[in-house]
């Protein structure tokens, strides 16, 4: 299973929330927006943000905002297989766990 770490659920969640945004989304709107389903903080997701960047998920541009440059991410090709992949994978895992929870599919 992909989601046995913690790590590639934090990517799968963050690679969905940088999704919902056509042209892009700035780092601290994705840290808010994961909060909602993940307690994380600035310090823990700008790491994965960058590991993200290095693997050709997300691609990285600079807007002025404010008169001061502001980081946004945005999905590449690459990122939006990977989130495929991510959904495929979440949609077994939870409905296996699903299963378990609700009583159901004996070994």
């Amino acid at each position: 299973m992909v989601f046995n770490t913690g790590s590639a659920l934090l990517d799968a969640v963050v690679l969905a929330v940088v999704s919902k945004e056509e042209q892009g989304t700035y780092g601290y709107k994705i840290t808010q927006d994961v909060r909602k389903a993940i307690d994380i903080s600035e310090s823990t997701l700008y790491p994965v943000l960058r590991r993200l960047q290095k693997d050709d998920c997300l691609e990285v541009y600079d807007q002025q905002f404010d008169g001061r440059n502001r980081r946004y991410y945005k999905l590449t090709e690459k990122g939006s297989a990977q989130l495929t992949l991510y959904r495929i994978e979440w949609k077994n895992y939870s409905g296996k766990i699903s299963e378990i929870f609700e009583g159901g599919g004996g070994a």
